[in-house]
Formats: C-alpha cells, structure tokens, sequence
C-alpha cells in the first residue's frame, strides 16, 4: 500500500528527486522503517511552481459551479477509499485507526463544504456618490498558492488548504511534513485523477530544504502555513519582503479553565481528550489546565487518575521525544514524565504541577502530551492566567454560570472559545485561527476561507443615460 520510494507529483506525473536523494520515514508506533520519500531541493520545488504557473489560467478560466463539483468528486473519491486512505495515516503517525479514521471523515467533509461554496462564490453590488455609476466587488484568485503543512493531522491539514485553494481558481503546490509523505502522495495522486495537470502539485523534502524555495519564490502568489511559531515567523519575513501575501496558523498553549460550579466529571473527560488525545500533538491541545481553588484537590485526583490510564499514541520522532523530556528536566511532575520501555517514540501521558506563569515551560509549545496544572482563586486571576501566554489560538470553560461564560468569553485572547467541551474540535464551516504568535489574523476552514485564497477586485460601470 504505501510504496518503498514516496515520488515528488509534478505536473500530473510521478517525479523522483532531480538530485537522486531521498531521506527515510520510520514508523513512531516502533521505530521500524516505513518507505523513503523524495529529499527535494530547489530545483524541485522550481519544477512544480513552474507546472501551477503553466496551469492556474485556464484553470481560472473555469466557473466557480465547475471548480466546485470538482472538488466535490474529489471529496468522494477520498470517501470511497476513506480506510485504504487512514491505515496510511495510522501507519506513518502512529495514531489509532479510529482516529485516523475520523480524521479522514474531517477532510471529507470539508470537500463537501467548499465544494457548496460553488454557487456561492459571492460577490456585492454598491451604489455611489457619482450619477451614473455602479461598483460591483468580485472575487478573483490569487495566483499560485503554497501550500506548507504540519503532520499532526494531515489529511484535515491538506483539505484545509488544497480544496479551498483550488475551488477558488488557484493552481498549488503542497510542501506536506516530512513526517507524513506517503499521505500526501495519496492525496495528490488521487486529486491528480479528477484536477487538469499541474494545478496541484506535491513536492516532498526535509522542511528547511524544500521550504525556503517555495516561499522566497517570486512566481509564488500566496504561502499558507501551519506550523510553529519559530518557523511562521521565518517565512513572514521572507515572504514579506517580496510583498507576498502570507497567511500563518501557528501554535498554542491553550488553556481549559475548570470553575468551582462546574460539572467535575464532565470537566476532567474533555481535559484528558484535549491535553492527550493524539499524544497531545494537537495547535489546540489543552497545555494548561487552571483551576479555581475550590475544586482544586479534587479535579486534580481525577485527572491525575485518568492520565495513568490514557492511551495517547506515540510521538512523531525521536528528537521531538527527545526535546519534549528536555524540557521537562527540573519540574513538579505528578504523573508520567517518562519515556515508555516500548518500541517507538512513546512519553507517557505527563501532568506538571507548580509551574509560574512565567517560566519556559508555561510559554512553550511541547506539541506533546503534556498538562500543567495551575490554581487560581477566581475567575478574575483564570481569566489573568489564560491571557498571560504569547499565544492565542483556543480556551475553554468550565462552568454552570452563563454569567461566567460570557465575560470569559469577552475578556480571554484567543481565536476560539468553547463553553464546557474541549480546546480543540473545530469543524469545516468554523473559521480557524487565533491571535498573539498563534496566527497573523486569518482564519482557514469556514468561508473565511475564501479571504485567504481569492483577492477582491473592484469593477466601476459608469452609464450614459443619453444612450438609453
């Protein structure tokens, strides 16, 4: 199923690396080799832009209606082989099937949605200040889009981007982890079967050697990325100085906020799915746990209790298991905090306790199952504590007082908010993002979407009424 050689898709067609280097994917469920993939380089990348710049007119040229079935299809043929599609995923992540699964479900249905965006690609009509005159303001796209990804959840990762970028009349070239390329080939190989050659492009490589070349290229209109903040800060600099319009989803240290009134049980359920679920590689994984004093002890008990037993999955690699046990060296661990004696890249479910706000550890992104728990006196200092981080992306609540949830919905920094659930659980009609170092304002998923992937035109028809 997933091929010994993960090939480059340039044009339509199969490309090996024009440098004949690959570099090796080795599985984190037990460290075992699972295929080598192509190690791009400049020239690669070259070849793809140069393939979405051949393609994007005439796919442009194309009506909304026409872009959207397509994508519908495609949305189709990935349900058709949705468990053909997760065994890949499940193999190179190391997650569960059910999750893998599920995660194939998301990119299917978030084809669906873009794809009913087709007769719904609006524009406005305005009246002006000048007799005679009526402006109208038009989507049109925004040329050739690069696509740059993290592993975490790939395939909802390339549906976010990919479909809204080619429904909108872009041509594309994805960059995917190199975490993940035997997904991504996937993905293209059977996009390539319904899209005209050349306007979804993949080109597989080591991040800091396939990356720079797509975002500093000039012929590269738009760079959307998901990723971290170090990286998102790179390419907004690089991108920027060429005035190209970037578009980041960065990271978090999200923060789940557990009220003396709130339904205990409930409360440490979506804590334990939202700190460790997908071992905790989740830009909307609940990092920080803060609550009130009055249910302090006994949430903790809980919690505790239920991260011994969670299954989270292992880590992506070694070095991310490595920097992960780095920087807990030094803290209050409560539970777990060490590597597991099995095959792979497994860290057990980890609660840290004692932490000051203001420490490395409360400000960095581990990307892994990893929970500090913080208390509070009040909502006033919960509210403090969640907005005293770098980041903004996700927060929740828990609580039985509409009174609390809404001024906690007010007053908190972040992009999304839920009452009583979990951080993370965004759905395909939902814009996505946050504030801070989490993102530069835009939102994927959603008709924000659109924004991202179509720029505005502004069409002025100015009337003789003499000639009537």
């Amino acid at each position: 199923m997933i091929p010994r050689e993960v090939q480059n898709l340039i044009d339509g067609r199969a490309a090996s690396p024009q440098g004949g280097e690959w570099f090796e994917k080795w599985r984190p469920d037990n460290g075992e080799l699972l295929c080598t993939a192509a190690r791009s380089r400049g020239v690669d990348v070259a070849a793809a832009i140069a393939a979405a710049t051949r393609a994007r007119t005439e796919w442009a040229a194309r009506t909304p209606v026409e872009r959207g079935e397509i994508v519908r299809e495609l949305a189709l043929a990935l349900h058709a082989r949705r468990e053909e599609v997760a065994e890949i995923v499940a193999a190179e992540t190391g997650k569960s099937m059910q999750l893998a699964l599920g995660e194939t479900d998301a990119a299917v249905e978030m084809g669906f949605f873009v794809a009913g965006e087709g007769r719904r690609l609006y524009g406005r009509t305005t009246t002006s200040a000048v007799p005679n005159r009526t402006v109208m303001a038009i989507r049109r796209p925004v040329g050739v889009a690069g696509l740059i990804v993290s592993f975490n959840t790939p395939l909802p990762n390339y549906a976010w981007k990919v479909f809204p970028a080619v429904f909108c009349g872009n041509a594309a070239v994805l960059k995917p982890s190199e975490h993940t390329p035997a997904s991504a080939a996937f993905f293209g190989q059977l996009s390539n079967e319904l899209l005209p050659p050349g306007v979804l492009n993949v080109v597989q490589g080591l991040g800091p050697e396939a990356g720079p070349p797509l975002v500093e290229s000039p012929d590269v209109d738009l760079v959307s990325f998901t990723g971290s903040a170090e990286t998102g800060r790179w390419i907004s600099e690089h991108g920027g100085r060429r005035l190209a319009k970037v578009v980041l989803e960065l990271g978090g240290k999200n923060a789940l906020v557990v009220c003396d009134d709130a339904d205990l049980g409930r409360a440490v359920d979506w804590s334990l799915a939202s700190a460790f679920s997908n071992a905790g590689q989740r830009c909307a994984a609940a990092s920080r746990l803060v609550v009130f004093d009055a249910a302090y002890d006994e949430f903790r008990e809980r919690f505790v209790e239920g991260a011994r037993s969670y299954e989270t999955g292992p880590v992506i690699s070694e070095a991310s298991l490595e920097r992960i046990l780095a920087a807990l060296e030094g803290a209050n661990v409560v539970v777990g905090g060490e590597r597991l004696e099995r095959p792979g890249w497994w860290l057990a479910p980890t609660v840290v306790e004692d932490v000051q706000p203001d420490a490395a550890l409360s400000g960095t992104e581990l990307f892994g199952p990893v929970s500090i728990l913080y208390r509070v006196a009040d909502l006033e200092a919960a509210i403090a504590l969640v907005n005293d981080s770098p980041y903004g992306l996700t927060s929740a609540i828990h609580t039985a007082s509409l009174h609390r949830a809404m001024r906690f919905a007010d007053e908190v920094e972040a992009g999304v908010v839920v009452v009583n659930g979990g951080t993370h659980g965004s759905e395909p009609h939902m814009g996505f993002g946050g504030v801070k170092q989490s993102g530069t304002g835009w939102r994927e998923a959603g008709i924000e979407a659109l924004d991202v992937y179509t720029e505005w035109k502004y069409v002025n028809l100015i009337t003789d009424p003499a000639k009537t």
